[in-house]
């Protein structure tokens, strides 16, 4: 269920009650594509007030597979992870892992990348592996496709993401579990707005926007977000899939995004690069050599409380595995941190002013 509890221009404060939990939305997902936050323990996610996590259905149909999933009972219970969990569908993968795919009416085929094997996964497998997850949270399955990419392509493409979303709706076994549509369309106006209202016809819990920050222009990512948000149900919730920098959510809250996933924080911070207060830091830079002070002044995590950028430095450039812990344990907390503070402005009505101030560090 979601509750609107304020709106401050077309930004919305809201509430999510799942199966799992409570989530206050806007939110931000850290991802555990194989059900581990790389580098991270569920304890560390807890002391970060993560609310909801993100888990891969195609990674882990393949690795470790159903059979011990449904062993230890669900996903939550496998990872310790008492909390709400979203999983994707799969979708994601038919377009990053396009070498190994065919897509037919039925389904996606696929060539595992582990050993080779083929496997096909339908709308309705998409579904049943969710459900055996037992994720608060299931997203249909779709064909996200790439850019440039021409008209027709396009729209034959997103009118057989619906009628898979159809098919998923229609396969939904366990009502308890929140189901999502994901609105297609690449960079084209009417078909946007032609699978938003089709995903509407379905009807689903929550409705996500994907096939965004695939290669296209910013602007135009912010144009389909415009749209989308402007059509989509507002007594339901908005995911915006795989977005992004700090400066794309906020920009994307300002449309009315209630809900956002990306790796960026945890692969940022595997090569080095944090967000900070004052904008982004490149851990590996000579200037931080002697650096006794805070990684960032503003920040409260454990990594900022209790070690020097000089230290941290000395443990990246040694190739310490220690660093990619504290790094990302910083960037999602800067991340978490983040929507708190959006949360905070929409509630007290200063939402465009959090926007203007930052505007001014991420947009140079």
């Amino acid at each position: 269920m979601f509750e609107l509890i304020k709106q401050s221009g077309r930004s919305r404060r809201g509430r999510l009650t799942l199966l799992h939990g409570v989530v206050e939305t806007p939110i931000f997902m850290p991802v555990a594509t194989a059900g581990c936050i790389k580098g991270l323990l569920p304890s560390d996610l807890v002391d970060i007030k993560a609310q909801i996590i993100l888990g891969n259905t195609y990674h882990l149909f393949l690795r470790p597979g159903m059979e011990v999933i449904k062993h230890f009972g669900d996903l939550h219970q496998f990872m310790a992870w008492p909390g709400p969990i979203l999983t994707d569908s799969g979708g994601f993968q038919i377009f990053s892992l396009s070498r190994l795919n065919k897509l037919t009416e039925e389904g996606a085929y696929f060539q595992s990348h582990i050993d080779g094997s083929s496997f096909l996964l339908t709308p309705e497998l998409s579904i049943k592996i969710q459900e055996t997850l037992y994720s608060d949270i299931n997203m249909v399955l779709d064909e996200c496709t790439s850019h440039p990419v021409s008209y027709e392509l396009a729209a034959s493409s997103m009118r057989r993401s619906m009628r898979w979303a159809a098919r998923c709706r229609q396969a939904q076994t366990k009502p308890e579990l929140n189901q999502f549509g994901i609105v297609q369309g690449n960079v084209f106006e009417d078909l946007r707005q032609e699978s938003c209202n089709s995903l509407m016809d379905i009807g689903f819990d929550g409705y996500a926007i994907g096939g965004l920050s695939v290669g296209e222009e910013k602007n135009q990512m912010i144009d389909m977000i415009d749209v989308c948000t402007s059509i989509l149900d507002p007594s339901r919730p908005r995911y915006l899939m795989g977005v992004g920098t700090p400066l794309d959510i906020i920009e994307a809250v300002n449309l009315g995004v209630d809900m956002f996933d990306c790796v960026m924080p945890t692969r940022n911070a595997r090569r080095g690069t944090v967000f900070t207060s004052q904008g982004k830091v490149n851990i590996k830079n000579s200037r931080y050599k002697f650096d006794d002070s805070a990684l960032d002044p503003n920040c409260n995590c454990y990594t900022c409380k209790t070690f020097s950028r000089g230290y941290l430095r000395h443990l990246f450039i040694s190739g310490e595995l220690s660093s990619h812990r504290l790094l990302s344990l910083h960037n999602l907390n800067y991340y978490l941190h983040l929507m708190e503070e959006i949360r905070t402005a929409i509630e007290q009505d200063n939402f465009q002013e959090l926007l203007s101030f930052h505007r001014s560090i991420w947009d140079k």
